[in-house]
């Protein structure tokens, strides 16, 4: 038997470089010799890419601002996407808490007194938060004082200001969580929230 002799050099370039550190490794024998400022720039380079991606969450900031005769209405939230996954009954349990969102906890603000599906809401700035059900059974809507959280963290009921009860509808799959307003009248509009194929609509009416 003939053992077959193998140049290290030539196995080591024939490897892929998975990481940017075992790309700086395999070159350091080229970099003998050079200054110190052309090294840092060169690992500058190298790393710029992985450390750019690391600063921008995967749930990107969104904002919506709606004008219905005088009263301002604006939601400002993080978007989660998707990605193939199964959302409502495995990712979102069912009659358990959760916050439409991501990260830092969405928020809808009024600049005046509205009409939530018929029920009175001061103006005012608040965190939403969901109780999703099983269809047929309706969703719970909560419009809650405490602002400023993480998603995960529900201040509790007894920051509660209005919680609503609003039957989902259905519509064409939305990869990114979304708020919207389909409609807008004189006086009112309609707010959806949508992820995936479930949509929860509300009513706004202002009264002043």
């Amino acid at each position: 038997m003939v053992a077959e002799l193998v140049d290290p050099s030539a196995e080591a370039a024939a490897r892929p470089l998975r990481t940017p550190l075992r790309a700086l490794a395999f070159a350091e024998p080229a970099l003998q010799g050079t200054d110190k400022n052309g090294l840092i720039l060169l690992v500058l380079i190298v790393l710029a890419p992985s450390l750019l991606a690391s600063q921008f969450p995967r749930s990107q900031h969104g904002t919506v601002t709606q004008h219905i005769q005088g009263t301002d209405v604006s939601i400002s939230y993080n978007r989660p996407v998707a990605r193939g996954r199964e959302l409502f009954g495995s990712l979102v349990r069912w009659d358990r808490i959760w916050h439409p969102g991501a990260d830092s906890a969405t928020t809808i603000s009024f600049s005046k007194d509205v009409l939530i599906d018929g029920h009175q809401l001061p103006a005012g700035r608040y965190s939403l938060w969901t109780i999703p059900e099983a269809p047929p059974k309706p969703w719970t809507v909560i419009f809650n004082r405490g602002v400023g959280g993480w998603h995960t963290n529900y201040p509790g009921e007894s920051q509660d200001v209005l919680r609503i009860t609003v039957a989902t509808e259905t519509g064409p799959h939305i990869e990114s969580l979304t708020y919207y307003f389909p409609l807008v009248d004189a006086d009112s509009a309609v707010l959806r929230l949508q992820w995936g194929t479930v949509i929860v609509p509300m009513k706004i009416k202002v009264t002043q």
